[in-house]
């Protein structure tokens, strides 16, 4: 049997699994290669259902998350990505500087 994508009260969310993206850096990509369409279709999709989806991911301590309940917590990290191009700018790429050129630095090495 093949592995459950999204645990079964988000399986309507599969469609969006696109956007559902393990680093900051992949986000950025899919919101920037991404039309203004594409990302507001994902934003109407997620948002109504996020008091529900946070609900759900409180339940699971973070070193024994399951691999579906993993993809619907990246769903949404890039909802927050995208969230300020659908509610303040309208375009896809508001910032005004290439976020891909940006590298993060830790300010507290080991």
């Amino acid at each position: 049997m093949a592995e459950r994508q999204l645990p079964e009260p988000f399986q309507e969310l599969e469609p969006y699994l696109e956007w559902s993206l393990a680093t900051d850096r992949e986000r950025i990509i899919k919101r920037k290669t991404s039309t203004m369409a594409e990302i507001t279709a994902f934003y109407q999709a997620m948002l109504p259902r996020m008091d529900t989806i946070l609900s759900y991911l409180e339940q699971y301590p973070p070193e024994q998350v399951p691999s579906d309940v993993q993809r619907l917590f990246w769903l949404t990290l890039s909802l927050a990505k995208i969230a300020p191009a659908v509610e303040l700018y309208g375009e896809s790429v508001p910032e005004g500087l290439d976020a891909l050129r940006l590298v993060n630095v830790d300010i507290y090495p080991s």
